[in-house]
């Protein structure tokens, strides 16, 4: 067997004829989303006890997460989370709320870092000895740290994270905007790349972006996020990125 064609046997099938990959990193590589969604919680809670609302329950670390503040920005998020409680809080209040979430998950990291997924790593780790260029795309300004610390960041080509969105003046998922960028990057057109995310706007952003592939990471395991998945936007739905290597 030619190593080309060595290389080719060994990407998994659902990726055979994808020239790139672009990862998210939040939910996606770390299991950093659980510690972000602690952080909203805190965050918001105070948020809303302090402003004594009548009938406003409080944030829901998985629905509310998901369906707000997952893969957005945070100013994007904090703004969509508190208007869908009804209150229309000022330009300062948001930056507020979105400085006090900062503050509580950088606390988190730097004390006591994250876990990577290792069916993603696996994956990544294939990918890569088969010669296939990877990016990792996030919304989030500490990405870099996060692939740092989990000793992985050598593993991407390209890294497109909150820092490098914000000096591009790049708009926020649902926009493809990051992702388009870290295909850019790359030198492969968005409809030869595949794009993995688990959020409901990152699978939406990769099928707004033209994006040859999009494979939604269901980290609930539940139907109905698995379904949410697949209605805005993804091509197929994992449990965990080592399926596609044939695992589980």
């Amino acid at each position: 067997m030619s190593g080309e064609r060595k290389a080719t046997a060994a990407v998994p099938r659902a990726l055979r004829g994808t020239a790139a990959v672009i990862f998210d990193t939040d939910g996606v590589i770390t299991d950093s989303a659980r510690v972000h969604a602690a952080a909203w919680k805190s965050a918001f809670d105070s948020f809303l006890h302090a402003r004594r609302p009548q009938g406003r329950p409080p944030f829901d670390m998985r629905d509310d997460y998901l369906r707000y503040v997952d893969g957005r920005s945070r100013l994007d998020g904090a703004a969509a989370f508190l208007r869908a409680r009804g209150l229309h809080p000022s330009g300062t209040e948001i930056q507020a709320v979105a400085a006090h979430k900062e503050a509580l998950f950088t606390e988190r990291l730097r004390s006591k870092g994250v876990d990577v997924y290792p069916g993603t790593v696996r994956l990544v780790r294939t990918l890569r000895s088969a010669g296939m260029p990877l990016a990792a795309a996030s919304a989030s300004r500490h990405a870099g740290e996060l692939l740092e610390r989990a000793g992985v960041r050598d593993l991407f080509d390209v890294l497109v994270d909150g820092a490098e969105a914000g000096r591009l003046a790049l708009p926020g998922k649902p926009d493809p905007a990051l992702f388009l960028e870290a295909a850019r990057r790359l030198g492969v057109p968005a409809r030869q790349a595949a794009v993995v995310e688990d959020s409901l706007t990152g699978v939406e952003a990769g099928r707004r972006g033209g994006f040859g592939l999009v494979v939604g990471v269901d980290r609930a395991r539940t139907p109905s996020a698995r379904d949410a998945l697949l209605k805005h936007g993804a091509d197929l739905v994992v449990d965990d990125l080592g399926e596609l290597l044939g695992e589980g």
